[in-house]
């Protein structure tokens, strides 16, 4: 008996300082339903739209097993494609049609993709903070817990960076990417010398320097061996990436903001990257992203999905099953599970010394408590770094 489509529910929700998209698909079978998340933090409302006025009426009585039909016709049915709206709109229904696959079939999503390359994931953590005695501390505390792999990021300081702006500059939070590059050198240098070699030490840029720029501080990193530098440049800039590639040999990885393929072909297919950091909501679901993760592992890239804060547990889950299985797994971000998040989602990943680990049951084996999301609501306040300005007071685009 073929099981179909009954609908689509959508919750947002806000219980760690994001907003969160959480999408049901019911089913005709009583009981049976899957789970995705589709957060886009800064247009939620947006991506709920779509996916309660389009996309719910579209798959209504459709067949949960097409699972890659489903997909395509989702894809085309805006005629125009891409986005991060749209794509997180049809991923939250793709990852809850694979979390019902894996559910019908008994088993967790890493087997349906062949099951288990590794018993857990290796992850990184964070260490962040302006003090850099403080951010020694932090990097080993992580080392006490076993923690093998760590991004260290020094704390922006807009206020000073505002004060060289001229007079009448619109509000904003100012960046000065030489002063900024210059600190992280000089950041690397410090936590190095001070925490050894048994560490793997990486940096995310977030793509908020200017090319030039961008190859002078990774040829100043390399000495100090970094796991990577991540987002050195902005996605509509990838090609700069051969330039800097063909003069240093730190370790590059990019990708969080893809959300269309030909973003991705040329720095993949030419290995001008080593770690692809896409996000596997905002390229569209689980579909697309077992390709993206195929075609990667012709060109030696390796995966390590972006993994950010605002992010749900169900989301969390997708990249560690994706990481469970494929050969050219890297490494995975691990921003961790604040309470009351693990609260709300049962059965969330936990970490235990450096790696993180599943639940093991059917589908995501993740599940979602309604009831209590309801108590956390969504707002739409400002996220002050969004409107990043230079000293000149020009915006700064990522």
């Amino acid at each position: 008996m073929t099981v179909t489509i009954r609908n689509i529910s959508v919750t947002c929700t806000r219980p760690g300082g994001f907003n969160l998209t959480i999408v049901r698909v019911n089913t005709s079978e009583p009981g049976l339903y899957g789970l995705g998340c589709g957060t886009f933090t800064y247009r939620h409302e947006a991506v709920a739209h779509v996916i309660e006025e389009y996309l719910n009426p579209l798959l209504i009585g459709r067949d949960v097993s097409r699972i890659e039909d489903i997909w395509q016709m989702m894809n085309v049915a805006t005629y125009w494609r891409n986005g991060p709206v749209i794509n997180n709109a049809i991923g939250a229904v793709d990852l809850a049609l694979w979390d019902i696959k894996g559910k019908m079939a008994g088993m967790p999503v890493y087997d349906l993709l062949g099951g288990r390359s590794r018993e857990a994931v290796p992850v990184y953590c964070y260490a962040e903070s302006g003090d850099l005695d403080e951010l020694v501390d932090q990097v080993k505390a992580w080392m006490a817990r076993d923690v093998r792999h760590v991004r260290i990021q020094l704390s922006r300081d807009p206020v000073q960076a505002a004060s060289h702006a001229p007079q009448g500059a619109q509000d904003g939070y100012y960046i000065d990417p030489q002063e900024y590059c210059r600190r992280v050198v000089r950041m690397f240098d410090y936590v190095r010398t001070r925490v050894g070699d048994q560490v793997e030490l990486c940096h995310d840029v977030h793509e908020r320097v200017a090319p030039s720029t961008a190859l002078w501080l990774a040829k100043r990193v390399e000495p100090y061996s970094p796991l990577f530098l991540e987002d050195l440049l902005p996605p509509d800039q990838g090609m700069w990436y051969r330039h800097i590639r063909c003069q240093t040999s730190t370790p590059l990885a990019h990708g969080e903001l893809f959300n269309n393929p030909m973003e991705w072909e040329e720095l993949v297919k030419e290995r001008l990257i080593d770690y692809m950091r896409a996000h596997v909501s905002h390229i569209g679901g689980l579909t697309p992203a077992r390709k993206l993760a195929a075609l990667c592992e012709q060109f030696g890239v390796r995966m390590a999905w972006h993994g950010s804060p605002d992010m749900s547990p169900i989301g969390y889950a997708v990249n560690l099953h994706l990481d469970m299985a494929v050969a050219n797994f890297g490494i995975q971000e691990w921003p961790g599970v604040p309470e009351p998040m693990a609260e709300m989602f049962p059965g969330c990943p936990y970490i235990k010394g450096g790696y993180a680990y599943v639940s093991g049951k059917p589908g995501w084996g993740v599940e979602f408590d309604e009831k209590m999301a309801a108590e956390y609501p969504c707002n739409k306040e400002k996220t002050p770094w969004i409107e990043m300005r230079l000293p000149d007071g020009s915006m700064q685009k990522p």
